[in-house]
């Protein structure tokens, strides 16, 4: 339609010369010399607008912290699921990266790592250490593939992946986030999304999506927890509103430290193996969740920045930052895959852990304490809401 329409124009430029050419018979030639150059001008008029045409389908990665993972040329040509999740999760480190930085009060900047594995793919890992308000933040996301090791492969089958026998090449794509403030007032906020798919020897595919976001305070702040899920939630109830209630259930069983008897944090939502109902309404689901961690989180941080607190707040912040140590080396799914996946990069697997925790033989806080206070809600899970009674009702 393009050329049609230059074409078009030229043709009519030329009409008129033509016309005008039996009023100025002796200037014919040189009348003719411009309805050629005219054409010729359209030609190149064409072919710019379809260069540029062309130019625009690139993706513009000038506000991604590093350049992508996959070569760009390659993202902007494809629209498969593996170049879309690659896209958002880079956007999502971006926007959470500098939303982070505009809490410091100093020259506090991420350090940004892009690294590359020899079995396929790399990742960006990063990371923020001794601000004035993030003790340590990192924000990572990897992009990598390969074939599954034996250990991910039985685990998978354990959870009803109907993986067959032999090589199974596979790709992930995800993005995972802890934030340690300084301050004990500030909650420590954990966010992960990933797309996972392994292809079978007859060349068929499974795919699925998972994550979550959940946060961990130090002192319990009822009015935190309430705005934090009601957050969530809204970003649930856009897609499915059986989402956010199966999804907050799912997250308080899964961040259980067991060997304690206590939950991680004050909950949040959790999801796995996600292929319902159908790939594209997932992935924007899991797009949704990603978008919501700012919202939920930075008024959080900037609520509790400022508060005053001393050296027993905190002792008991590093002694919840044992637990959180505690949990992710011996239970969570993710890093005991990052550390078992051939190739594996164990400083950015591990970037999840505190600068600085603590441990201490025995230590059990007095029961009307604030410490108290928020071990109860860590070992029996809170309905934030008010919606399980409601639910249970509407069953009824």
């Amino acid at each position: 339609m393009m050329f049609k329409s230059v074409c078009n124009r030229s043709f009519q430029a030329i009409t008129t010369i033509t016309f005008y050419q039996h009023g100025f018979k002796n200037k014919g030639i040189r009348l003719r010399q411009i309805g050629a150059l005219l054409l010729s001008s359209g030609i190149v008029a064409y072919t710019a607008m379809k260069h540029k045409a062309e130019m625009s389908k690139f993706v513009d990665t000038s506000d991604f912290m590093a350049e992508p993972i996959t070569d760009i040329s390659k993202l902007s040509e494809n629209s498969d699921m593996k170049a879309k999740m690659e896209l958002m999760i880079m956007r999502i480190q971006a926007e959470f990266c500098r939303a982070l930085e505009a809490e410091e009060e100093s020259d506090s900047r991420f350090i940004v790592d892009r690294w590359e594995r020899n079995e396929g793919g790399g990742g960006i890992t990063c990371v923020m250490q001794d601000g004035q308000t993030f003790e340590k933040a990192g924000v990572n996301i990897s992009v990598v593939k390969g074939h599954l090791p034996p250990g991910a492969v039985q685990q998978m089958r354990s959870r009803g992946k109907m993986l067959q026998e032999g090589p199974l090449p596979f790709f992930a794509a995800g993005i995972s986030s802890v934030i340690h403030p300084r301050s004990p007032m500030v909650p420590t906020v954990h966010f992960n999304y990933r797309y996972f798919e392994v292809e079978n020897p007859d060349g068929s595919i499974q795919w699925w999506f998972g994550g979550g976001t959940d946060l961990t305070p130090y002192y319990l702040d009822e009015d935190d927890a309430k705005y934090f899920h009601h957050t969530l939630k809204k970003a649930c109830d856009k897609h499915d509103k059986k989402y956010y209630p199966q999804f907050k259930k799912w997250c308080d069983d899964y961040f259980h430290i067991k060997h304690r008897g206590e939950r991680r944090g004050v909950g949040g939502i959790f999801f796995d193996d996600l292929d319902t109902p159908s790939q594209e309404e997932a992935f924007s689901f899991a797009t949704s969740c990603a978008e919501s961690v700012i919202p939920s989180y930075l008024p959080l941080v900037q609520k509790h920045k400022d508060d005053p607190y001393g050296y027993s707040e905190r002792r008991w912040q590093l002694l919840r930052r044992g637990r959180y140590v505690e949990f992710n080396l011996i239970y969570d799914r993710g890093t005991k895959f990052g550390l078992y996946t051939p190739g594996a990069r164990y400083e950015s697997i591990l970037m999840s852990l505190p600068l600085t925790a603590r441990w201490e033989y025995m230590h059990t806080p007095t029961p009307q304490s604030k410490e108290g206070k928020l071990l109860e809600v860590l070992r029996n899970p809170r309905d934030w809401l008010g919606i399980e009674n409601v639910s249970h009702d509407k069953k009824l």
